[in-house]
């Protein structure tokens, strides 16, 4: 049984992703600081397969420590979802806090790194560790500078570290707007329900775990159909 890693799985892409590899029989770990949301979500994936929810802030050592253990010697896939947006509305940055901005950086650049860090004597060979993206770390939307310098800092660490590790694939994905919380805090006040579901995403994320391109950025809507 493969086994794998997603954060920030209580909701959103997250839990959409979980779902689907639990019903592909993944063993799971998965995440979120909200306990109570991650526990009404893992009380759903359980029902699909084997589901650890472990409760905590992926920023934090003990608690990527956390889940690490609870994965056990073999892993087979690490996701990178749990990001946080920053203050909303977004600041420019020139008046960006700086304390914001640290937080920012903690848990959407040095927190994937430091799992992925913990997972590596652990990871099979041909593993995959997924880190999500986003366009804002390629264009220079006005407003995203905290968010948007933040990923573009995480996909070139997985660049450096897919060039580090041939023997594993390392991937930076962009699932593009999706109308989800965090993507309605960037856009307080507006009406996102134009924008597609979360679960629109999964497809071209899955068909990027299952199959075997090279390290690399992808966008999940041209994964879709994707095992190669």
């Amino acid at each position: 049984m493969p086994v794998g890693i997603v954060t920030g799985a209580s909701r959103g892409l997250g839990l959409a992703l979980s779902r689907s590899l639990a019903e592909r029989g993944w063993r799971l770990i998965v995440d979120a600081r909200g306990a109570a949301e991650l526990d009404r979500a893992a009380g759903e994936l359980q029902r699909l397969g084997d589901v650890i929810a472990v409760p905590g802030d992926v920023g934090d050592d003990w608690h990527r420590k956390s889940l690490i253990d609870a994965a056990g010697p073999d892993i087979d896939l690490v996701v990178n979802n749990a990001s946080i947006l920053g203050p909303s509305p977004q600041p420019r940055l020139a008046d960006y806090p700086q304390a914001e901005l640290e937080r920012v950086y903690r848990v959407n650049v040095f927190a994937p790194l430091a799992l992925s860090q913990l997972a590596m004597p652990r990871l099979r060979p041909g593993a995959a560790i997924v880190n999500l993206t986003s366009d804002a770390a390629v264009e220079p939307y006005e407003g995203w500078g905290g968010y948007g310098s933040a990923k573009a800092a995480l996909e070139q660490l997985t660049a450096v570290l897919g060039a580090e590790r041939p023997d594993l694939r390392v991937y930076a994905v962009d699932p593009g707007d999706m109308r989800t919380r965090m993507h309605q805090a960037a856009f307080p006040g507006e009406d996102i329900s134009d924008r597609p579901p979360p679960e629109d995403s999964v497809p071209g994320i899955l068909g990027l775990i299952d199959g075997s391109l090279p390290s690399g950025r992808y966008r999940a809507a041209d994964l879709a159909g994707v095992t190669a």
